[in-house]
């Protein structure tokens, strides 16, 4: 198990090693999940491509931090940034979902001599809607009261579309994530800091690296017109649609998103 410290805290992390192509792509996970959100992706792509992905701090197999009711999202993009300085990968394709795309947009438009291009999924560039704060204060406050596993019928229809929900071939599939989602009390935290977010949307201009924008064309909790809005603002910026998948791309249509990566990071070196 590869640990690293970093701004106080200990990251677990995983890292391939060297690919065919010598470049790298930094994996940033959504909020409940962790590295095994983009498994395929990895697995399809590390034999061209140094994999480097992480889990936030608090969530995944990540130290908890136990001194904050809020761990922001200004703190995560931190740890990113400390984590790819430590382990010197060079300028990366950055593949950031939801949580993990708040953390992509603020590296490239922060830090873009970290930044190679920008690959954006099931993500937001606004602050949570208002009218989603009641909801999600309630179901935080069960979480920190009795754990995740209270909500997880809750959770399922906003973290995953309703093609995969109802396939009965894969429901097992389906609890499996779910109990990955629901493995960490400590991680209202991290909720925290992903609903109590500033809006990154009026700093976009300043991204100039290429940048994909990918969204599953079920999703729910950061709809299509999110993820329009964000194209529409970085120059240049492609958006893909994923049929039948929701906020979950990478593990609901794993070959699907898995080509749409390959294509953009292809037509990058040709």
């Amino acid at each position: 198990m590869a640990t690293i410290e970093v701004n106080g805290t200990r990251l677990y992390y995983v890292d391939t090693g060297p690919g065919t192509s010598g470049e790298t792509i930094a994996f940033s996970h959504g909020l409940l999940w962790g590295t095994e959100l983009f498994a395929a992706q990895i697995e399809a792509l590390r034999k061209t491509y140094r994999c480097i992905a992480w889990d936030h701090r608090g969530q995944g197999q990540s130290d908890p931090d136990l001194t904050r009711e809020c761990i922001g999202i200004e703190l995560v993009w931190q740890d990113a940034v400390a984590l790819l300085e430590a382990l010197k990968p060079g300028p990366v394709h950055f593949c950031g979902l939801s949580m993990g795309g708040f953390v992509g947009m603020r590296m490239a438009a922060r830090r873009p001599d970290l930044v190679k291009s920008l690959m954006l999924l099931e993500t937001s560039s606004e602050r949570e809607p208002v009218e989603n704060l009641k909801k999600y204060r309630l179901m935080i406050a069960a979480v920190k009261l009795l754990g995740t596993w209270a909500v997880k019928k809750q959770l399922l229809p906003i973290m995953m579309g309703s093609s995969i929900l109802g396939d009965a071939s894969r429901r097992a599939e389906v609890a499996r994530y779910a109990d990955l989602m629901a493995r960490r009390k400590d991680v209202w935290r991290a909720c925290n800091g992903v609903i109590d977010r500033g809006g990154i949307h009026a700093e976009l201009s300043r991204i100039t690296c290429p940048t994909l924008v990918v969204v599953g064309d079920e999703d729910v909790a950061t709809v299509p017109a999110k993820a329009e809005t964000i194209a529409s603002a970085i120059r240049g910026a492609k958006l893909v649609r994923i049929p039948r998948a929701g906020h979950s791309s990478p593990v609901e249509e794993p070959r699907a998103v898995t080509e749409a990566l390959t294509a953009f990071l292809s037509s990058r070196s040709s």
